[in-house]
């Protein structure tokens, strides 16, 4: 029902300044008056509302008046209903910028819910097992664990180290073969300082890593990268190390190929080169069989490195690299005379939480956990989106929702106003493998660039090993939220990603007595 009605005067409801003029539907009116105070952001997100029947009352208002604004506002997202919290401005709700003031689009609200991948639930951390490890730790720990630090790292980690890198990766090193660092990170920049460049890395990995060896001056040059893993075909003899995550390619996911495994430890035999094989993920699978270190297939040129960062928390700042035998004292040079970087005390205490059973335990229950993520994940997408693709998903931490082409920037900014953060692909994309989808001459000359010697450049047989068609898609991290939080997540993903593309018309019959279209001019 409409009616005239004028109230250009602002009113107090329940401490709630309104400004109600015009002429119409008074739900109406209440709900731009409600619309407005939250764009200009006189309501803030997660600010309480007064009760309907207070507003009501304040303004002269029916119940039902108030109480059909406030559920029409609830389903256009601008507020939040809850059992018992009452009724509130959502959290993605956001006040609109001044048209003076620049905005940037992906981050226009702060984020409330998080799918960024690399990184697991921080309440999921076993206080009390990693509780008694320390105590036992500490009590038989040797004097000298308490003087300078070994830049090798602590003897008990490294046996334990070995025995379960044997047992659960495959591994074939001895205690005195592995070097502790402060995570993968800090591995990478001892072998580089060590190995010197250029390197080849996949042409979809971390952005982190690339610009770290860089930061060091060494140079990457893309591999193509496809459902098989890297395109290791692409290696040359003026390559001195390549770095991969062959266990579960990261971020687009798969273990790389047996045949391209033998390829890359028979190319750094022939060449004298490295194989730097990061260990993301490695023990984190669902639907396959485990998939050995690559490391294990020749250990005298092959490095692993690896970190407790997914497993137990980035928190814990140990890693490891199980070297060739050559490499130990280079790099251990290189760390410097005192261990400075992990502490002596939680190396004991990991040591500990690997021999007593409980790093195996916790394995097991956070692949469970990832597993149960995982599922729920692809079940959302199935119900709500089936004409997204998921793949990816037989391991690891996240996964990747491929998106149509042209889509994956449009869905990031959506999700941004979801309040969700996630990344799109294109951000793992190495930027020689976008110069090299430009043909096969600035795909060479680009790569002499990053790699610094043109001859580095080659990619082997008729195909352009470091070309990689990209593809839309976001990578959802599903190992983040808490258990609380991740259903909310992933309603906010369903709605962030691009609608089905509508089915084309078919063709308009032909009559058969119509004759038929003229012959295409020449």
């Amino acid at each position: 029902m409409t009616d005239s009605w004028v109230n250009s005067a602002e009113i107090l409801g329940s401490d709630l300044p309104l400004e109600l003029s015009g002429t119409g539907n008074r739900r109406a009116l209440l709900m731009d008056a409600l619309r407005e105070a939250v764009r200009s952001g006189r309501l803030a997100p997660g600010t309480r509302l007064p009760p309907y029947r207070s507003l009501a009352a304040d303004l002269g208002l029916a119940r039902n008046t108030v109480a059909d604004a406030y559920a029409e506002l609830v389903a256009e997202g601008w507020l939040a209903a809850r059992q018992g919290s009452g009724t509130r401005v959502a959290e993605r709700a956001a006040p609109v910028t001044p048209v003076h003031r620049p905005r940037t689009p992906e981050r226009a609200v702060r984020p409330v819910h998080d799918l960024v991948q690399g990184q697991p639930d921080p309440s999921v951390f076993p206080r009390t097992a990693w509780l008694a490890s320390a105590r036992r730790a500490l009590a038989a720990a040797p004097d000298d664990a308490f003087g300078p630090g070994d830049p090798h790292g602590r003897p008990e980690l490294r046996r334990a180290l070995a025995g379960y890198l044997a047992r659960v990766r495959g591994v074939r090193a001895a205690p005195d073969r592995i070097v502790l660092c402060s995570g993968a990170a800090h591995g990478l920049r001892l072998l580089a300082e060590v190995v010197g460049g250029p390197w080849a890395a996949e042409a979809y990995g971390l952005p982190f890593h690339r610009e770290l060896l860089a930061s060091h001056g060494v140079g990457t040059r893309p591999l193509g990268v496809d459902s098989d893993g890297a395109r290791v075909d692409g290696l040359t003899r003026r390559d001195r190390a390549v770095l991969l995550t062959p266990a579960h390619q990261f971020p687009t996911g798969g273990p790389l190929h047996p045949a391209r495994r033998a390829a890359v430890v028979d190319w750094a035999r022939a060449t004298g080169g490295l194989v730097v094989e990061d260990d993301y993920d490695g023990e984190f699978r669902y639907d396959r069989q485990p998939v050995g270190a690559v490391q294990g297939l020749d250990p005298e040129h092959v490095v692993l490195v690896g970190s407790v960062s997914k497993s137990l928390s980035p928190a814990l700042r140990i890693g490891w690299m199980v070297l060739p035998q050559r490499l130990v004292a280079p790099v251990v040079a290189a760390k410097g005379e005192r261990e400075q970087f992990s502490s002596a005390t939680e190396q004991l205490t990991l040591a500990d939480f690997i021999e007593s059973g409980a790093y195996d335990r916790q394995v097991r229950r956070m692949r469970q956990r990832h597993r149960r993520r995982r599922d729920q994940l692809v079940a959302a997408l199935h119900a709500r989106a089936p004409h997204v693709r998921v793949t990816g998903i037989a391991a690891g931490l996240h996964a990747v929702v491929e998106l149509p082409p042209g889509t994956e920037r449009s869905a990031v900014r959506a999700a941004a106003w979801q309040g969700l953060a996630v990344e799109g692909l294109g951000d793992y994309l190495h930027p020689g493998a976008e110069h090299a989808s430009r043909g096969p001459r600035a795909s060479r000359a680009h790569r002499a660039g990053d790699a610094g010697d043109a001859d580095a450049v080659r990619a082997a047989g008729s195909a352009d090993a470091s070309l990689v068609p990209h593809r839309d898609g976001l990578v959802v991290g599903y190992a983040t939220p808490a258990e609380s939080a991740y259903p909310e997540a992933l309603d906010a993903l369903c709605r962030a990603l691009p609608p089905a593309a509508p089915l084309a018309a078919p063709p308009a019959a032909t009559p058969a007595s119509a004759p038929p279209p003229p012959p295409a001019a020449p």
